[in-house]
């Protein structure tokens, strides 16, 4: 019973966490679209435009707009250019949400390059960790269910579709926490020093050593042990 409590307590624990991260990283993802929503809104709203006006000139609905200014969702790559045009700002701008004058156009690209830097760090820390812990569970869950089923009395059909359940749930937890781990920041080659993101295959049947792998690199072809790196 005790060893029943303190692993209950252990998973607790990790969702906790997880969830913790989780609602972190939306909460600050939110913010900053809702800021560039509502810049998006005094804009057009300064040019004299409705919204149907602006997703008309833009070749889109006047939905996707009211999304943008709401916060809902972010402008799609191939229109920000466009529309950067159309309220008259710059890209740097629009993700900065404010208007800035010239002297302070170089000084703010470059904060908003070192936000993203971090921004990308916490977000690729975020998934490594996310990989850890469903690792973590999966693995626990796996055995455990495997123990129940050899030594609980119950009966065979039973017994079979417990460890195939805990054969299945392991599976799909080991594959998710290897697809985070391989999107999840850049692996850089000691040849060249480049950063990449190795496919599937190459990634998954190479050996490893924790979280460096042994692959070679699409620039200069060298095999190596490539470093995950977080930016």
């Amino acid at each position: 019973m005790i060893k029943k409590t303190k692993l209950n307590r252990r998973f607790v624990f990790i969702f906790r966490l997880k969830m913790l991260c989780y609602w972190r990283w939306r909460y600050d993802m939110n913010f900053e679209m809702e800021k560039i929503g509502r810049f998006i809104a005094g804009l057009r709203k300064e040019n004299g435009m409705t919204q149907e006006q602006l997703a008309e000139k833009l070749g889109i609905s006047d939905r996707a707009v009211s999304k943008w200014e709401r916060g809902i969702n972010m402008p799609d790559h191939a229109h920000i250019p466009q529309l950067c045009h159309i309220l008259g700002i710059s890209i740097n701008e629009l993700f900065s949400a404010e208007k800035m004058p010239a002297e302070e156009y170089m000084h703010k690209a470059e904060e908003n390059l070192l936000a993203l830097q971090e921004k990308e760090e916490r977000q690729t820390k975020l998934l490594l960790l996310m990989e850890v812990i469903i690792g973590v569970i999966s693995t626990l869950s796996f055995f455990v269910m495997i123990m129940l089923g050899a030594y609980l009395d119950m009966p065979d059909f039973v017994r079979i579709g417990l460890i195939a359940y805990a054969i299945l749930q392991f599976a799909v937890g080991i594959y998710t926490a290897l697809m985070l781990e391989r999107v999840a920041g850049y692996y850089k080659c000691p040849h060249c020093g480049n950063k990449y993101v190795p496919d599937w295959r190459s990634f998954a049947f190479s050996m490893h050593i924790n979280r460096t792998r042994r692959l070679k690199c699409p620039a200069c072809g060298k095999k190596g042990w490539h470093k995950k790196v977080v930016s």
